[in-house]
């Protein structure tokens, strides 16, 4: 049996420790040991990326933000779907993933940083929605910690607020989509959604494509003709 071979390790803002595992051709993602993402099991992720964008028209230079950039399953879905005139803007919190990618995960999804489609950024993606120009984005996909409920750092959470959901809002074209990813199902997250004036589609999501059950779920959220002058009034 071939051993787990430790590839990488860094500390989050948290002081968390993020580690890159590789086991018989599998790439495994772990915070404090616990797994976070397996290159084997990247239904979920490909899922959100087709679902963020297969409403966008072709022919059209989308602009489209993925918050999350993980082993690179989502961007592959999107770069899979968009035409060449698109713009993927990629935001990673954690330098040393985007690292990764490019040094480890190459042949898996890394490549794909090198896309003339692709811009990749080291930020915190709450704030580059929120200093975004209104009517930015054509789809907004994020895949962030462990969705609405946080598990590598608690102020995520905070994207999934009224006041997160509202910027999120106004960085969306007036025809815009965003999509969550989530771990659990989040009945309240759901409803300040619609509250705020999406129309939401609550979509299961399976772990392999095979999977007789669905674990995660992902939140399709469109925009209505609902604008507010100040996303961030609320909390």
């Amino acid at each position: 049996m071939k051993p787990q071979i430790k590839l990488a390790e860094t500390k989050t803002r948290g002081g968390g420790t993020l580690a890159l595992y590789e086991h018989d051709g599998e790439f495994l993602i772990t915070l404090n040991g616990q797994g976070l993402m397996r290159s084997k099991a990247s239904a979920s992720e490909k899922q959100l990326g087709k679902l963020g964008v297969d409403q966008l028209e072709q022919g059209v230079a989308a602009r489209v933000l993925i918050g999350g950039l993980g082993l690179g399953f989502t961007l592959r879905s999107v770069l899979e779907s968009v035409d060449c005139e698109a713009i993927v803007e990629v935001v990673e919190l954690i330098p040393d993933v985007i690292k990764w990618n490019r040094e480890y995960l190459k042949q898996l999804n890394g490549a794909l940083l090198e896309d003339q489609r692709v811009e990749i950024r080291t930020a915190d993606v709450a704030r580059v929605i929120q200093n975004a120009e209104p009517k930015t984005y054509d789809a907004i996909l994020l895949d962030i910690d462990n969705g609405p409920i946080a598990m590598v750092a608690r102020k995520n959470s905070a994207l999934y607020s009224t006041s997160g959901i509202r910027s999120i809002q106004s960085a969306l074209k007036t025809r815009g989509r965003a999509v969550f990813w989530s771990a659990t199902q989040d009945e309240n997250f759901e409803a300040r959604l619609r509250k705020e004036g999406f129309k939401v589609n609550t979509v299961p999501a399976k772990v392999h494509e095979k999977s007789k059950r669905a674990s995660y779920w992902l939140y399709v959220a469109d925009l209505k003709n609902i604008r507010r002058k100040n996303p961030m009034s609320a909390t």
